[in-house]
């Protein structure tokens, strides 16, 4: 989740961003008229997608319970949701650290001090919910995300892209040999000495490998969003090329997987049966890469060319970004194209602007109304519906009267100590 930038102040990322978002009003350059507006409108209306697809998996009902169009829509919720929003706080990054041209001297140091800030803040508010609703929770995750991120906040596009598509080239493939060489005892006596994993169920084993959103494949999402954010998404000929960039990944991937693995290379974890209520995590075992911490000793070296949701495999993580990249041009064109729409939208938009509280606050909403997460006893769409208009209702309320979220704003606070470094 990731704020976007308003006039005289500073940005406030994320979602991931998804995590903390901002309105999308601000310039992001020395032209700030229309088409940069436009653009940061449609990043936020990406970023509302996004924090609805997690709705989608959290709350919707499971794959098997649908038909048609509702399976179609339960399928993509399925993990591209939770990829839209890492990509999108890699976006978000490079909002805090200088849009088309990374900041310098002073303006840097600030600027990654206020990422560094934040990146703490997001680590232990996932932590603490982590104790309370388990692994799923992204946002201890993106605060791993930001810390890695540091080093790479002055790169270049193409360098960005470059760093990326290696991530996704190697980073699977490691993760598997490191997993494999993950006993029970070894990983026991790492979570012995772990603070983290003592306070909740997600530790630093968890957050860099094993967990849910494990920061060594991850992180292909994550630079693949900074590496937008470095483009001018307002020029028609970028958005155009990477319209086609998008979609030649998403159909290499997975016709590359289909074809190396067979019909169920796409398998998701809600078509074996009652969804988790997680974010579409693949169980070990079950012919993809494990998200739950567990291990893959029992997984064989062809798992390596599935592309199902969350399967953590280089054939998944190349389609998944080609579907956030084809997400958010597409976000983009229209707010930027289509007045009328982007006006339509705004109630929509606002959400998110504020995807940090939207997030959290869904999971406390089904705390206090005990509402049913997605799984087998869950039939009805009701719920979901509910909460959707719940966050746009809330959203387009409190963004008349305040600039920042609730959670967005207590973030861009906690963040201002950045500003006495010299």
């Amino acid at each position: 989740m990731a704020e976007t930038q308003q006039p005289q102040a500073t940005p406030a990322p994320q979602e991931n961003s998804p995590l903390p978002p901002r309105t999308s009003t601000e310039p992001t350059g020395p032209t700030s008229t229309g088409p940069s507006m436009g653009r940061l409108v449609g990043v936020d209306l990406a970023r509302a997608l996004a924090v609805f697809g997690m709705y989608v998996v959290h709350i919707g009902p499971p794959l098997s319970a649908t038909h048609g169009v509702a399976s179609w829509i339960r399928y993509m919720a399925d993990g591209h949701s939770s990829v839209l929003f890492a990509t999108l706080a890699g976006f978000s990054l490079m909002l805090l650290a200088g849009r088309r041209e990374p900041k310098t001297g002073l303006a840097g140091r600030q600027a990654r001090a206020r990422i560094a800030i934040r990146a703490v803040i997001l680590l232990a508010l996932g932590t603490v919910m982590a104790i309370e609703y388990g692994g799923v929770i992204i946002i201890g995750f993106y605060g791993v995300y930001f810390l890695l991120a540091l080093p790479l906040v002055r790169l270049r596009a193409k360098t960005l892209a470059i760093t990326a598509a290696a991530f996704a080239l190697v980073a699977p493939q490691l993760a598997y040999v490191l997993s494999s060489l993950l006993t029970p005892s070894i990983q026991q006596s790492i979570n012995t000495h772990d603070p983290l994993r003592h306070l909740s169920e997600v530790g630093v084993l968890d957050l860099l490998l094993t967990g849910f959103y494990p920061a060594l494949t991850w992180m292909s999402f994550v630079t693949a969003g900074m590496a937008l954010g470095r483009l001018d998404l307002s020029s028609g000929t970028v958005q155009k090329r990477l319209a086609a960039l998008g979609a030649t990944l998403t159909a290499a991937a997975y016709g590359m997987s289909l074809l190396l693995a067979g019909k169920g290379a796409l398998r998701s974890l809600a078509e074996d049966g009652p969804a988790s209520g997680s974010s579409g995590s693949m169980p070990t075992g079950g012919g993809s890469m494990p998200v739950d911490g567990g291990s893959f000793p029992d997984l064989s070296a062809s798992s390596l060319l599935q592309a199902g949701p969350h399967s953590g495999t280089t054939f998944d993580i190349i389609g998944s970004v080609g579907i956030a990249i084809l997400v958010i041009v597409g976000a983009t064109v229209a707010t930027d194209r289509l007045p009328r729409l982007r006006r339509l939208a705004k109630p929509v938009i606002a959400v998110g602007t504020m995807s940090l509280t939207a997030y959290v606050g869904h999971f406390l909403a089904q705390s206090v109304f005990s509402t049913p997460a997605g799984t087998g006893t869950q039939r009805s769409w009701l719920p979901l519906i509910m909460y959707v208009l719940g966050a746009v209702l809330f959203a387009a309320t409190w963004s008349r009267f305040f600039r920042r979220g609730p959670l967005e704003h207590l973030l861009n606070t906690a963040t201002q100590p950045a500003h006495r470094i010299r």
